[in-house]
């Protein structure tokens, strides 16, 4: 019998929680809302204690999830989300209490490197040896996948947390993050725009500043990680993504503040710059990839 397999993409608005025999099997999705971590994990452990009633028992889980978290394997705080500005979810054991509830080896990483994992192996990103997912929504976060594994160092990627130049037409907001301010989450991320303009960015005209101040920042952004990681591909997700002609707009900015240094033309940031080729399940399958990273590692 094939392999069952506990999928969580844990994230600071829902936690979408699967089960699934593959990427082409999924046997039962749900998403819960993220409120405290009390109530999110109980119902998500409740999830899986009914399903495996169902399925049986599961041989791994693979969770990608919000951060900042404790990606190393021999810490005594691996699995947990650390310092993050998520109200209540601060020294949180994630990992742990899965784990522990349904009694099998867990994956564990950030929720974009396990998109980007995915991405990488079924998505946009196949066939890339340096690949990056941005995702642009409640925060801004990027995972970075090199030759098929997740980058990890002295901790993973913040790479919302860079400062970006500002826009001529934005010096006067001071920016969300509780910790940078002005940082690219700070400046470009779901709330920074409801903060700045009283609205989401899909609810705003075409023609609002707003457009092209959020794609000016990220295709600095994107400069910034040609700069950094020379990457094959960068696919953006998330929901300010999902707004009509941001990409287009991201990728002409990124070709005009690239200015042809990187050996790219303007149709060359069409290649470089896409749209998650899993749609909504990059997170979700980026769970699979874990979980049976898990399991190999046994």
């Amino acid at each position: 019998m094939s392999r069952l397999y506990a999928l969580i993409e844990a994230g600071g608005t829902k936690f979408v929680v699967a089960v699934a025999r593959s990427q082409d099997e999924i046997l039962r999705v749900e998403r819960i809302p993220t409120t405290s971590p009390g109530d999110t994990l109980a119902q998500t452990m409740a999830f899986f204690q009914n399903a495996g009633a169902e399925f049986g028992a599961f041989d791994t889980a693979g969770i990608g999830s919000f951060g900042p978290v404790d990606v190393d394997r021999h810490s005594p705080t691996w699995g947990y989300i650390t310092s993050t500005p998520k109200p209540g979810w601060n020294g949180v054991d994630v990992a742990g209490a899965i784990g522990g509830a349904l009694g099998c080896p867990v994956g564990f990483d950030t929720d974009v490197n396990g998109a980007a994992l995915a991405e990488a192996r079924w998505g946009a990103s196949q066939g890339a040896s340096v690949s990056t997912y941005v995702t642009v929504g409640t925060g801004i976060g990027g995972g970075v996948v090199i030759d098929g594994q997740p980058l990890h160092g002295a901790r993973h990627p913040e790479m919302g947390h860079v400062r970006p130049e500002r826009h001529p037409r934005d010096h006067d907001f001071h920016g969300v993050c509780p910790f940078h301010g002005a940082c690219l989450e700070g400046l470009a991320s779901g709330p920074a725009i409801m903060a700045r303009w009283g609205a989401t960015l899909s609810d705003l005209p075409g023609d609002h500043d707003a457009h092209e101040i959020v794609a000016f920042y990220l295709g600095q952004f994107v400069v910034m990680q040609q700069g950094l990681l020379a990457p094959d591909r960068i696919v953006f997700g998330g929901g300010v993504l999902a707004v009509e002609g941001l990409i287009p707009r991201i990728r002409a900015a990124s070709s005009m503040l690239a200015n042809g240094y990187y050996g790219l033309d303007r149709a060359g940031y069409d290649d470089l710059i896409r749209a998650p080729g899993l749609g909504d399940r990059s997170g979700l399958l980026g769970g699979l990839v874990l979980a049976e990273a898990a399991l190999m590692a046994l």
